[in-house]
């Protein structure tokens, strides 16, 4: 190989490592504590209690959406057909008539999909 066939095969590789070391570096991980701070927007709707506006998110991770009996869910929430993971956390945060089509939430979404994914691993912590 000729050097300046060589000098581009290294550039690949020390771009490929590069690559490597910030997509598996913990930058990319959700931050919980910061979801924490952005919960106290949801607050105003999602208590603990029954007589909340909303339905209480306390241990919604690994609940099926629209399934507490003690809340009236719109008719889009209760035909959800999934369970409430990270994924859909998220997804739902950031945008909720998107995932939801109809869902009766007055909230339109984080516009940064980083802070509704901050968000979904607080609620993941909301025991």
């Amino acid at each position: 190989m000729c050097e300046s066939g060589m000098r581009w095969a290294r550039s690949v590789l020390k771009g490929a490592a590069l690559g490597a070391v910030f997509l598996g570096s913990p930058v990319s991980a959700a931050d919980p504590a910061h979801g924490k701070l952005l919960f106290a927007a949801c607050i105003a709707c999602h208590s603990e209690t029954a007589d909340a506006q909303g339905p209480s998110l306390k241990g919604v991770t690994g609940r099926k959406a629209g399934s507490l009996e003690d809340f009236r869910y719109s008719s889009a929430m209760k035909r959800a057909d999934f369970s409430w993971d990270a994924t859909n956390l998220r997804d739902y945060l950031h945008d909720p008539q998107a995932k939801v089509n109809g869902n009766h939430m007055p909230f339109s979404g984080f516009a940064s999909m980083r802070d509704a994914e901050d968000v979904a691993a607080y609620l993941e912590t909301y025991k």
